[in-house]
């Protein structure tokens, strides 16, 4: 698939917002949005997606596939059963979680076991400071997993291998760049036009601003 068909796919679940006013997780405020929530419902549209993640990932000897739960967690059993089918032999898909606090990513469940000394495709679906994929590299590394690479749906923070612990190879189905403003700046805010509370973490915002 090329950039302009994954964007075709996007575009048909309804996944492309645009012309809103969104508060993205970072806190930072823009007109645009990828809800990747409105692509799992699709299996067959997000087993596309994963396979071309997959292709991209063919060469690497991948063993196992990794993943930030939640959603990641979709997107790491589509790209392990594509690859599995593509070479021939057995590639688990597992993920990562948030630990109690929030602040780091775990590998619990006896994934750990299964992780260590082998080579590892880190998988997410939107990139946009690359904290989370940062985090479950980290993770997959401290076992003992040999990262060889993160692939992504949708690469919209201009992320680069040296933002993410340094992977080896990071590949974007789509890379897209949209605006973003600090809630001081923003322009949206200035106009008074409603945030978006559908998506992004606008209800959280407003509530803030109400309290």
């Amino acid at each position: 698939m090329n950039e302009q068909e994954v964007l075709q796919v996007l575009g048909t679940v309804g996944a492309v917002i645009a012309d809103s006013h969104i508060v993205y997780t970072s806190g930072k405020h823009g007109t645009a949005y990828v809800n990747k929530d409105a692509v799992y419902p699709h299996t067959a549209e997000t087993s596309r997606l994963c396979r071309a993640i997959a292709e991209r990932f063919a060469d690497e000897k991948v063993e196992v596939v990794i993943a930030p739960a939640i959603g990641g967690v979709i997107l790491s059993q589509w790209t392990a059963h594509h690859l599995t089918e593509m070479n021939g032999h057995e590639v688990l898909g597992v993920y990562a979680e948030k630990s109690e606090g929030g602040d780091v990513f775990v590998i619990k469940r006896g994934y750990d076991k299964l992780i260590a000394g082998k080579n590892v495709l880190v998988v997410e679906d939107v990139l946009t400071t690359g904290g989370s994929a940062k985090k479950v590299v980290e993770a997959t590394r401290a076992i003992g997993g040999n990262v060889v690479g993160l692939g992504v749906l949708c690469n919209r923070g201009g992320i680069t291998p040296q933002d993410v612990a340094d992977v080896p190879k990071l590949t974007a189905l789509v890379n897209v760049t949209l605006d973003a403003w600090d809630e001081t700046s923003c322009p949206l805010c200035e106009r008074n036009v409603p945030v978006n509370t559908d998506v992004g973490k606008g209800r959280e915002f407003l509530a803030y601003k109400q309290a």
